[in-house]
């Protein structure tokens, strides 16, 4: 990694790593960690450069980050090659990244959640322990995703608010033990 700083490289190599650990591509990743780390837009040399990979896996990574939302597309005045920034604002950034994973895994889980339940009712070698397996887990994405979406809805210093005081919420709801 070329031009790099030792924590940056270090960091780049991290975000790698952990993206492999969230089904992400290290290149994907690590693309993401550098055009986070970097102050202006970058365009696929620059990566390229950076993080010596081929030019073919830095053009994937850019479309797949694009893709999720999280990285943009920017024109810089005098050059004519395309640049690439990251979002910058880290709540707004897993705000979209829990977006597109909700999209991505949870809706589909919850039509074929809805689905299977459907045709347990119908189907009589379907057994009622696993019917109820299936409304439980059905039951549990809905709360989870309708608490989602009040949540999405809040601005970020709510929710810095809200996640800051912890324990203190529940004792004040009278939840805590």
């Amino acid at each position: 990694m070329n031009k790099l700083s030792p924590v940056q490289r270090k960091f780049i190599l991290h975000w790698g790593e952990m993206g492999t650990r969230w089904g992400v591509n290290r290149t994907v990743a690590q693309v993401h960690a550098l055009l986070y780390l970097s102050p202006e837009p970058l365009n696929a040399d620059d990566i390229v450069d950076a993080l010596d990979v081929a030019r073919s896996n830095v053009s994937t990574s850019l479309k797949e980050l694009q893709g999720w939302g999280i990285v943009t597309l920017v024109h810089v005045a005098g050059d004519k090659r395309d640049h690439f920034e990251s979002m910058k604002d880290v709540w707004e950034m897993f705000r979209v990244v829990l977006d597109e994973r909700k999209k991505r895994e949870c809706d589909p889980t919850m039509r074929l959640l809805r689905d299977c339940i459907v045709e347990a009712e119908k189907d009589k070698a379907t057994d009622e322990y696993t019917e109820e397996r299936l409304r439980d887990l059905y039951k549990f994405f809905e709360a989870t995703t309708e608490w989602y979406g009040q949540v999405r809805r809040w601005p970020t210093t709510t929710i810095v608010k809200f996640v800051k005081r912890g324990d203190k919420v529940l004792k004040v709801l009278g939840l805590a033990g």
